[in-house]
């Protein structure tokens, strides 16, 4: 399971206790109740994915530009930075790191643009007003945040490691990643390593094609009781996401949460 993850910065910085968590989003949560806080992210997380896609990125250059995105506002209030920027830049951040190739940040700022004109008009209404200056400054802010920890550990390839200890198993393996991609969603990636969320992503996998795999997660030397609680989280994800009318409601969501300053930041 990736032995050097437990001597990384992940590890030894970025797996954060629930507690300190809830204590950091205190001055959001004044705002929004912790339900309202969620589906602000879970639009978020949309937003990046369908951005990165634009671009033709990897899963896994989204993936880690989604936890650089929860990362920052683990620390911070979302009115340090406005989120709209914020996604965009972690994106021409993440598209260095994992390798995939600098994307210019002109064309980021465009395609951000375009999107929330022709696809996400329900949430944002107005002129987008970031340009690539506003992209690469918020990038030295983000890397200051992060304190220049960017290599992230991704639930993928512990999964595949599973999997191939399982047997080959198509269907379990694309449920599963699916599974992971959602989990995103959720402050899973924070709080829990990623082989362990791999294995809570395969559990609820399991359940939903009614495959018995008791005898094997028996085995597996794991905390199982870390892997019920991944699991919940997820589980209770899609039971907010069912009940969860984007398009009706994140533009209230979004009137609510306090606003940055022009230009992105509040510093």
């Amino acid at each position: 399971m990736a032995g050097d993850f437990w001597k990384s910065s992940h590890y030894q910085q970025w797996i954060l206790d629930k507690q300190d968590l809830i204590r950091e989003r205190q001055v959001d949560l004044a705002f929004l109740s912790e339900e309202e806080y969620t589906k602000v992210f879970i639009f978020f997380a949309n937003f990046i994915q369908v951005l990165g896609e634009q671009h033709k990125l990897r899963q896994q250059v989204i993936a880690t530009a989604t936890v650089y995105f929860k990362r920052f506002y683990a620390r911070n209030s979302l009115k340090n930075i406005d989120p709209f920027l914020l996604a965009p830049t972690c994106i021409f951040l993440s598209s260095k790191v994992e390798e995939f190739g600098v994307i210019s940040a002109n064309r980021l700022a465009g395609s951000a643009s375009n999107l929330i004109k022709n696809k996400f008009s329900y949430a944002y209404n107005q002129e987008y007003p970031y340009h690539s200056k506003h992209i690469l400054e918020c990038e030295f802010y983000l890397l200051e945040n992060l304190d220049c920890c960017l290599i992230v550990y991704q639930p993928y390839r512990p999964l595949l490691l599973l999997i191939q200890d399982i047997g080959q198993e198509d269907q379990l393996l694309t449920l599963t990643w699916r599974i992971i991609n959602d989990s995103l969603r959720t402050d899973v990636s924070l709080l829990y390593p990623p082989h362990q969320i791999a294995i809570g992503a395969l559990q609820i996998a399991c359940v939903i094609l009614q495959k018995e795999l008791k005898h094997w997660f028996a085995e597996l030397n794991v905390d199982m009781d870390k892997i019920q609680e991944i699991a919940r989280a997820i589980v209770n994800l899609f039971e907010l996401w069912k009940s969860f009318d984007e398009k009706k409601e994140i533009a209230g969501l979004l009137d609510k949460i306090p606003k940055a300053k022009p230009g992105g930041s509040s510093r």
